[in-house]
């Protein structure tokens, strides 16, 4: 599975790793937040390097549907079910600063972008209570949303509002920007260097595979924090989400606007302007990360919804997004607890980061360089409901409860007599080697056994049939069948099965 987005040749060069060179900021990660906050701090004067365990845009960011839009389906209206207006406020300003500095720095270097119109419609009564709710509380935030009777969607909506002038890209085409941008104001891009740790102290060291660097502060943009200070792990859930780009014939008309539904499973639409000609691309049924037993299911059920309300579609390209869901409802950026102040990050965007990175940016930012942002002072501040610290048990509770029953079945797995298991092609298995679980999966024709426990807090992982890893179904750390790691928050590969 490969995102329409990722389907193209490299256009970012990227620069060697050097051991022991010394940075006044190493930003960890080269998505959109990482190469935001690189090109900002860099524009400034500081040396400055970016370390990314992949490539740039491997993650979230190339993986993502790609709004740009201060309409984000029924998040405005969680929000205030949790907090004063007042939070709400600062959370659409830091959106709309985000959004106005990329839309800025698009048209400066003749990026292409697209103005649409954003969407919430509901296809229930229960969606359309969230829809009215979601109006009210954008109208008292100073948005212009408004209901609109014919969203001009291909099926019926029991209610449906609009938020006009919002905008939609190619992520990718962002990042060749941002990274042209970080390397000409002297920055070091490197890629397939994958950062282990980072230990406090005069200077920070940054303990990678490929040797150390150390630098005067670090930014995690790692999309979870690869850091357990803070615990932030255990308050933001890993969720996965599909997507699908297709050919529409032309008797098919296509929608014009960006869409989400008020209802799960969740129904996002957009087209992008290819050069074959205007695709669809559809989104949606998301489940938390590896507990769902069939991915690809979901998947093809996502598909046939497509096809069925828009006729002779033809799927083109199959990805997933894996977001990070704050259970307090709003992200987390600024200095990581017992960082001594030179460790910063940002995670939990909720599934909107193409707005809140840049907020995140600007902020981490603001915060390195001593600028002052209103906005952010009043996230910071924000006291979580008992709401939200219900949210925060329960999914944590949730989280234990899983860790214990991937174990109970683990110790009921097929004994794997003489390494014999030889599962169907795309498959995966655990099997049981003496007391110790085992990963067996093949794929491509090739066989592969690794430790079927998570190297970040030993939960037992499950298969992912839709993109052939092994997913963790506690925190969301991912691994290819050879076990090497997709996502954190771990950062170490899985052992081989002869070495567990």
């Amino acid at each position: 599975m490969t995102s329409l987005w990722l389907d193209r040749d490299r256009a970012i060069p990227i620069d060697d790793f050097v051991p022991g060179s010394t940075y006044e900021t190493v930003v960890v990660g080269a998505g959109i937040t990482g190469l935001a906050t690189a090109a900002l701090l860099a524009r400034s004067g500081m040396k400055v390097a970016v370390l990314e365990a992949l490539s740039a845009g491997a993650g979230t960011t190339g993986n993502t549907t790609a709004k740009l839009s201060l309409l984000q389906g029924t998040v405005l209206s969680a929000l205030r079910g949790q907090y004063p207006q007042k939070i709400v406020n600062a959370y659409v300003e830091a959106n709309r600063e985000g959004q106005a500095w990329l839309l800025r720095h698009l048209q400066e270097r003749a990026v292409p972008f697209q103005r649409r119109d954003a969407y919430t419609f509901a296809v229930s009564d229960k969606g359309a209570d969230r829809v009215r709710s979601e109006l009210a509380v954008s109208q008292a935030a100073g948005l212009a949303v408004e209901e609109v009777a014919d969203p001009g969607l291909p099926f019926a909506t029991r209610s449906a509002i609009r938020l006009s002038d919002q905008a939609q890209f190619n992520p990718m085409d962002v990042l060749e920007s941002l990274a042209a941008d970080f390397r000409a104001h002297g920055g070091v891009l490197v890629e397939q260097v994958r950062v282990r740790g980072v230990t406090k102290g005069n200077n920070v060291t940054i303990t990678t595979d490929a040797g150390n660097v150390y630098a005067g502060r670090v930014v995690l943009a790692t999309g979870i924090p690869i850091l357990d200070r803070g615990l932030y792990f255990a308050k933001l859930k890993a969720s996965q989400s599909y997507a699908t780009a297709f050919r529409v014939p032309a008797s098919t008309a296509l929608p014009s606007g960006m869409y989400l539904s008020a209802e799960t499973p969740g129904r996002s639409l957009r087209t992008y302007p290819s050069d074959a000609g205007e695709m669809l691309i559809a989104g949606g049924n998301g489940h938390q990360v590896g507990r769902e037993p069939s991915p690809r299911a979901r998947l093809d059920e996502l598909q046939d919804w497509t096809r069925r309300h828009f006729p002779g579609a033809e799927a083109t390209h199959t990805w997933s997004g894996e977001d990070y869901m704050a259970t307090n409802l709003v992200p987390f950026f600024g200095k990581l607890p017992r960082g001594g102040g030179k460790i910063l990050f940002a995670t939990g965007y909720n599934k909107w980061g193409m707005s809140n990175s840049i907020a995140a940016s600007l902020a981490i930012t603001a915060e390195i360089l001593g600028g002052n942002l209103p906005w952010a002072a009043a996230i910071h501040h924000r006291v979580t409901s008992p709401k939200g610290a219900a949210a925060a048990v329960a999914f944590n509770t949730g989280t234990l409860k899983t860790m214990a029953e991937g174990w109970a079945k683990a110790e009921t797995a097929t004994p794997d007599a003489a390494a014999a298991t030889v599962p169907a092609e795309g498959e995966g298995i655990i099997v049981r080697h003496g007391r110790k679980p085992v990963a067996v999966s093949t794929v491509d024709g090739v066989t592969c056994r690794v430790s079927a426990v998570c190297t970040h807090m030993r939960g037992i992982l499950s298969w992912n049939d839709a993109e052939k890893t092994w997913d963790c179904p506690l925190h969301g750390s991912r691994f290819t069948p050879t076990g090497e790691v997709l996502q954190g928050p771990t950062t170490e590969t899985l052992p081989a099965a002869d070495r567990v």
